[in-house]
């Protein structure tokens, strides 16, 4: 099992800043993508960022040139930096990773992640 505990939500300004990180605990075998998703109330889930085991980012074009995704894979961590906040990106934040295990016939199947969310409310 694998744990996604997401901190750093809170209350902000719009034009200003904020920090989300994400640790993953558990027995890990090799996380791959991980990636920041986020829910406004009424809304579907969408996509804010994601960055590769390797580095390579993308980013929602919402967001775009105003955040910033990281990780750490020897820490397993993940986060997310973002400016110039708008209303709009008022909601959940939620941190999510996909992570390899081996059976025990040692073939490879990917598991989906999801943290509990932490919110982000940006006031006018």
């Amino acid at each position: 099992q694998v744990q996604l505990v997401e901190s750093g939500g809170g209350l902000v300004h719009t034009g200003g800043s904020l920090r989300l990180a994400c640790t993953a605990s558990g027995t890990i075998s090799r996380i791959n993508t991980m990636a920041w998703y986020r829910q406004a109330p009424g809304d579907q889930r969408e996509l804010v960022a994601n960055v590769t085991s390797g580095g390579s980012a993308n980013y929602a074009d919402s967001v775009k040139g105003r955040a910033t995704i990281s990780r750490d894979n020897a820490k397993n961590t993940l986060s997310l930096e973002m400016n110039n906040l708008k209303p709009e990106d008022t909601s959940v934040y939620y941190c999510y990773a996909d992570v390899t295990f081996y059976s025990d016939y040692g073939n490879p199947y990917g598991v989906d992640y999801w943290g509990k969310g932490t919110l982000v409310t940006v006031s006018t």
